[in-house]
């Protein structure tokens, strides 16, 4: 690898030189601002993908900032949601009182965001992550005569600036103790010594500051409070900036992979904060309340993925959901017309126990024949890709129960277990595709130990339970406890309230 410079690189400074121009009009209509706006993201854009050509053309680049596969599909990623989000922006924001003053904050956080994904150095994207907070937490104000708005920012800052704290502290002792702050340098001297006992310090410390920057379980209760803030930044946020913490672990996979206690925390974190997001979403009825406890779910999942080694599909997954969960905030405004337009019977037919337990047997089945012959074909897949596969399988087994009903119908029995052929055959295939795109920048993953093997089938357990018994639901879900535990979960459980009380959050709401 050489160090140079990437045509990508240059996509913050275009984003910064709009964003001063903007925050010099913040007021009402401020002329051509809101197109040079759009204008310059569109730009940034177009210099990631020059950088992305340059990439093939030339060598990767390695330094205080990096262009290499991951950075540049990650650098696109925030280029093309930034342009889409900034044209958005101009109708949106059309009109308001500081309109100006929007795009101007939102193009400083979109180039905080790009030096983030393309950093090189830890003292870099620790720069870019404070930059990112400090950003953000004004656009989450941008109504800051309302309570909720001011509690949603004070509630982030805590968290997020809490894993800046970690990984500022995680980058001096590895400064320390390698001489070095280069990701790239320190994964080898790490795999070539060892990270000691100021090296594992160092790891716990990063792997906090990821969970933090992904709003795991219990501190998850901000990302679920921010939708006071114009749609934009809530696009912005769901769709690039919640993945920051995914982003860090996957740069530093090289080193995490070095602390089984660290990859320990994120396969039990991950999983528990997937579980729990996915159940409380079913209990929510706004549609961005909703799709904030989906983005929790998505997050932990990314986290499990990561614990499990499985850095390729870690790095699939952010890039799917953000373009996911962008065209969904963006969209949002729409939905609850569709949605009050549809009929909602319910499940067409209530699968009973048999038929739940034929659905399970039957989708496992259909992925274990599609597994082998993907080993097969490919050779030996780890037993980390073959567990999360069969997780996945599990919410597809849902359907499938629906479809072995004794009242369903022969046409959704044909169709839910064609659903259950396809997700083996995609996860395989996109699997296979990151692993050629990714692997050859990330460790592989570990082989489990003992501790390995029991956080796996853990995970297993506990995904299988919860589908299970989300297949089973139908048939106590008009018993009386059903209406209270909803009321509990729709609430979170409440724990969201302890971290109001911790930052004043309730007086905060009450005197305003």
């Amino acid at each position: 690898m050489t160090s140079a410079l990437s045509l990508s690189f240059l996509a913050p400074c275009v984003l910064l030189a709009a964003a001063t121009l903007a925050l010099r009009r913040p007021g009402r209509r401020p002329g051509a601002l809101p197109r040079l706006s759009e204008g310059a993201a569109l730009v940034a854009l177009a210099l990631c993908v020059a950088g992305l050509v340059q990439l093939v053309l030339q060598r990767p680049i390695n330094g205080a900032m990096r262009a290499d596969s991951i950075s540049l599909a990650l650098a696109l990623l925030v280029g093309f949601i930034g342009w889409v989000v900034m044209r958005y922006s101009r109708r949106y924001l059309d009109g308001e009182a500081r309109e100006g003053a929007f795009h101007g904050l939102m193009l400083a956080v979109l180039a905080a965001v790009l030096v983030f994904v393309q950093a090189g150095s830890l003292w870099v994207m620790a720069g870019a992550a404070i930059a990112v907070g400090l950003g953000l937490k004004r656009l989450l104000l941008f109504y800051p005569d309302r309570p909720e708005a001011r509690r949603a920012a004070t509630k982030f800052a805590l968290v997020w600036h809490g894993g800046d704290t970690a990984l500022v502290l995680a980058t001096i002792l590895l400064t320390l103790t390698f001489g070095t702050a280069n990701l790239a340098t320190l994964s080898a001297m790490v795999a070539q010594e060892g990270p000691g006992v100021a090296g594992q310090l160092a790891i716990a410390l990063i792997v906090m500051a990821g969970l933090l920057k992904t709003a795991a379980f219990p501190l998850h209760g901000w990302l679920t409070e921010v939708m006071e803030a114009p749609t934009p930044v809530s696009a912005l946020l769901h769709a690039g900036i919640i993945n920051a913490g995914g982003v860090l672990l996957v740069t530093s996979a090289g080193l995490i992979q070095h602390s089984p206690g660290a990859m320990a925390a994120l396969v039990m974190t991950g999983g528990f904060t997937a579980l729990f997001g996915a159940t409380v979403m079913l209990t929510q009825s706004a549609i961005k309340t909703g799709l904030a406890w989906s983005t929790v779910s998505q997050m932990g999942f990314m986290l499990l993925q990561c614990g499990l080694g499985l850095w390729p599909l870690a790095v699939l997954h952010i890039l799917a959901h953000s373009l996911y969960k962008a065209h969904a905030f963006l969209s949002s405004g729409g939905a609850v017309a569709t949605v009050a337009s549809l009929r909602r019977p319910g499940p067409v037919a209530v699968p009973g126990p048999g038929a739940v337990i034929r659905a399970f047997a039957l989708a496992l089945g259909l992925y274990g024949v599609i597994a082998f012959g993907f080993t097969v074909l490919l050779g030996p897949k780890s037993p980390q890709a073959l567990a999360l596969g069969a997780i996945l399988i599990f919410g597809v087994a849902y359907l499938v129960a629906q479809g072995l009903a004794d009242m369903a119908p022969a046409a959704l029995t044909r169709r839910t277990a064609g659903a259950s052929l396809a997700a083996a055959l995609a996860y395989f295939t996109f699997q296979a595709g990151a692993e050629a795109l990714w692997s050859p920048l990330l460790p592989d993953a570990p082989l489990p130990g003992a501790l390995g093997w029991a956080l796996i089938l853990l995970a297993l357990a506990s995904f299988g339970a919860v589908a299970l018994a989300q297949a089973l639901f139908p048939l106590w879900a008009h018993h009386p406890a059903t209406a209270g535990l909803r009321v509990h979960l729709a609430n979170g459980l409440y724990l969201n309230a302890l971290l109001d009380r911790a930052i004043g959050g309730l007086k905060l709401n009450k005197s305003g």
